[in-house]
C-alpha cells in the first residue's frame, strides 16, 4: 500500500521536533571534542569530563625538536590551557540542518577545543627555546690554539621561526595529541659564505708558512735588533670571510703590540691615550702622551708583506713619533664634565653578585660617542667560564634555572635605568617576562647572550663616559657627560592582573621550587624636563606586560608523575593546573 507524501512530510517532521526536544538542554549526540565524547551530556557535566579527560592532556609538558635541538615545552607555564566553558559553549548549539541531525545517528560530530592562551608567557617560553636554536651563520675559518692552526668548518646560520612555532603548538595543543609526540618546531636556514676547501687553501698557502718561525726587526745602522715571536704572529692574525667566498687574511696592529709588550722598547717608548678619571664625585681628563718608535699600523703591514717568505725573514724598523690614538685634545672635546644620571640596585645572590662584578668590570671606563649605538653583548662579547663568569640561577621558559653568566640581568637593569635617567636614546631593551621585585616595574632589562641585548644611543652632542661601582651587596652604574635634561619617572597603576598556574614538577636534580608571581600590564612615562627652567620637554611611554610566574612544587620521583622517558619527551599526561585561567587570545 502506498503512502501519501504527505503523511511522510508530516511523520518526518514529527519526528524532527521530538528529536529537537528531547536533545534540548543537552549537547548534541555524537559530539567528540579531541577524541573525549560529551555527546548527551549536560553542559555541567561535560564540563566535569573535559575538565578531567581533556585539559590535563593538553596543559601536560612535551618533548619539543627543531633541527638538532631537544627540549621541553611546558604549555601551563607558557599560559595555555583549555578553555572549558568556551569549549562547551562551542559543541553546546544543537544543530538544526535536518540532514545533520540524521547524520549524528551514525557519525561523530567532531568540535575543536578552545584554547586560552597568555601571549606574554608563551612568547617567553619561545624566547627561551630561541635563545638555544639561534645562531648567525659560521664560516668555514682558522683557528689558531697556541701556535698550532687548525680548520673550523662551517655551520649554517639557523632562525627559529617564532610565528610558524606558534602556530605549531597551538594547532598541536588543540588537537590534544598524545603528550609524548614530540613537537617538530620549524627552523629557517641561512647558508653560509666561504666553505671548507676555501679554509685549507689559506690555511696552507698562507697560515702555515707564516707560523714556520719568527721575523725579525731590524733598526738602522748601530740600532738593535729584535725578533717577532710566532706566538704574536699567530695572535695577531686576523681572518674576514667575504661575500665572494673567499677568507681574507690580515695583522691586527693592536693585538700585535699586546702581544710584543715591551719587546721592541729598544725602539722607542710606547704612546699613551688620554682617560678620564672619576674623583670627588666630579670627571677630569687624565692627558694623552705621545711616544716615539715603531707604529704598531706600519709594523702589521710590513709583517704582512713578508708571512708567507721563507726564513729567515725580517722587515726594517721605521722609527718615528708615535702618537697616541686618543689625545688630550680629543677627550676634551667631548664635553665629558659632569654626572648625567646614576642608579643602583641591590645584590642578594653571590654567584649572580661574582658575574655582576665581572661584566661591571669589563664595562668600567667605556666611552660612547656622540651618535654612536651602545650594545651590551657587543661590548662584553662571550660571556663563558673563560671570561671568568660562573653558574647562577636564571629564568629560562618562565621556570628557574642554572647556567653560566646568570645575573647579568641585574647590570644591564641597572645600565638601562641610567640611560633612562641620562634622558638618552632606549634603541632596545626587554623587559623580563616576569616581574622580578628588586626591579622597578616596567623599568628594567633582561639579556641572553647571541639572543637578547641592551642597546641605547649617544643621541647627545657631548661623550658619554660609564663609570661602575661594584661592592658584594650593591652595584652603581654613573653615566657623565653633559647634563640635558631632568627626568623624573612616572609609573600608572597595576592592571590586568593574571594569577599564577600551580604545577608539581618530578625533581630529577633540576627541579628549583618557585613561590610564582601575579602578571600585571604597567606604563611608566619619562618625563624630560629643561634643567635651566624646570619646564617639560617632552614624554615617552614605556608599555610593560609581565606574565604570571607559574608556582612550582618539587616533588621526589617516587612521589611524582614517572620520570621522562629515556629520549627526553614527557609522560603521557600531567595534573591539570589550579588557580584561575590565563586569559588573552583564544584559539579555537
Amino acid at each position: 500500500m502506498l503512502v501519501p507524501a504527505g503523511a511522510v512530510l508530516l511523520l518526518a517532521g514529527g519526528a524532527y521536533a521530538a528529536d529537537l526536544l528531547v536533545s534540548s538542554g543537552e549537547v548534541p549526540r555524537s559530539t567528540v571534542v579531541a577524541g573525549v565524547e560529551i555527546g548527551g551530556l549536560s553542559p555541567a557535566a561535560a564540563r566535569e569530563v573535559l575538565d578531567e579527560d581533556l585539559a590535563p592532556r593538553i596543559v601536560a609538558e612535551r618533548g619539543f625538536v627543531a633541527e638538532d635541538v631537544e627540549g621541553t615545552f611546558s604549555p601551563a607555564s607558557a599560559g595555555i590551557a583549555l578553555d572549558v566553558d568556551a569549549t562547551v559553549r562551542a559543541a553546546d548549539a544543537q544543530p538544526l540542518n535536518p540532514w545533520t541531525r540524521l547524520v549524528s545517528f551514525f557519525a561523530d560530530r567532531d568540535v575543536a577545543p578552545v584554547l586560552a592562551t597568555d601571549d606574554t608567557a608563551l612568547d617567553a617560553q619561545l624566547d627561551a627555546i630561541a635563545a638555544t636554536v639561534d645562531r648567525a651563520p659560521a664560516d668555514a675559518t682558522i683557528a689558531i690554539e697556541g701556535t698550532t692552526p687548525r680548520v673550523v668548518e662551517p655551520a649554517d646560520g639557523r632562525t627559529l621561526d617564532v610565528e610558524a612555532a606558534a602556530d605549531t603548538i597551538l594547532d598541536t595543543l588543540a588537537s590534544a595529541e598524545d603528550p609524548t609526540t614530540r613537537l617538530e618546531l620549524p627552523v629557517d636556514v641561512e647558508p653560509v659564505d666561504v666553505d671548507t676547501p676555501e679554509a685549507e687553501r689559506v690555511l696552507a698557502e698562507v697560515v702555515e708558512p707564516a707560523l714556520a718561525a719568527p721575523v725579525g726587526v731590524t733598526g738602522a745602522e748601530g740600532r738593535p735588533s729584535a725578533d717577532i715571536p710566532v706566538a704574536a704572529i699567530a695572535a695577531s692574525l686576523t681572518f674576514t670571510p667575504t661575500e665572494a667566498g673567499t677568507l681574507e687574511v690580515g695583522i691586527d696592529p693592536a693585538v700585535l703590540q699586546t702581544e710584543l709588550g715591551d719587546e721592541l722598547a729598544e725602539f722607542g717608548t710606547p704612546a699613551r691615550d688620554a682617560t678620564f678619571e672619576v674623583a670627588g664625585g666630579g670627571v677630569r681628563v687624565v692627558p694623552s702622551v705621545d711616544g716615539t718608535g715603531i707604529a704598531p699600523a706600519r709594523l702589521a703591514e710590513q709583517l704582512l708583506d713578508v708571512l708567507t717568505d721563507p726564513a729567515p725573514r725580517s722587515v726594517v724598523a721605521e722609527l718615528g713619533p708615535v702618537p697616541a690614538d686618543f689625545t688630550t685634545e680629543e677627550a676634551e672635546g667631548l664635553g665629558i664634565r659632569e654626572e648625567i644620571s646614576s642608579f643602583t640596585t641591590n645584590i642578594g645572590n653571590a654567584a649572580s653578585g661574582e658575574n655582576i662584578r665581572v661584566v661591571a668590570a669589563e664595562v668600567d671606563g667605556a666611552i660612547v660617542l656622540p651618535g654612536e649605538t651602545f650594545s651590551l653583548n657587543g661590548y662584553t662579547g662571550p660571556r663563558g667560564r673563560a671570561q671568568g663568569y660562573v653558574e647562577a640561577t636564571v629564568i629560562q621558559g618562565g621556570e628557574l634555572a642554572r647556567a653560566v653568566g646568570g645575573g647579568i640581568s641585574q647590570f644591564a637593569t641597572t645600565m638601562f635605568n641610567a640611560v633612562f635617567f641620562a634622558g638618552l636614546e632606549d634603541v632596545f631593551h626587554k623587559p623580563h617576562s616576569f616581574y622580578i621585585s628588586r626591579y622597578p616595574a616596567g623599568r628594567e632589562a633582561t639579556v641572553y647572550e647571541g639572543a637578547i641585548d641592551l642597546q641605547w644611543r649617544n643621541d647627545s652632542d657631548t661623550g658619554v663616559y660609564i663609570d661602575t661601582r661594584w661592592t658584594p651587596s650593591s652595584l652603581t652604574v654613573t653615566f657623565y657627560g653633559t647634563k640635558r635634561y631632568d627626568i623624573e619617572s612616572i609609573s600608572s597603576e597595576r592592571r590586568n592582573h593574571r594569577e599564577p598556574a600551580v604545577l608539581t614538577k618530578v625533581d630529577n636534580g633540576d627541579c628549583i621550587p618557585q613561590p610564582g608571581v601575579p602578571g600585571f600590564d604597567i606604563t611608566v612615562t619619562r618625563v624630560f624636563k629643561d634643567p635651566a627652567t624646570g619646564r617639560e620637554v617632552k614624554r615617552e611611554n614605556f608599555q610593560t606586560r609581565y606574565a604570571a610566574e607559574a608556582v612550582i612544587t618539587c616533588v621526589p620521583p617516587e612521589e611524582g608523575a614517572p620520570p621522562p622517558a629515556p629520549d627526553g619527551t614527557a609522560p603521557s599526561s600531567a595534573p591539570a593546573p589550579a588557580g584561575r585561567r590565563p586569559g588573552g587570545r583564544r584559539v579555537h
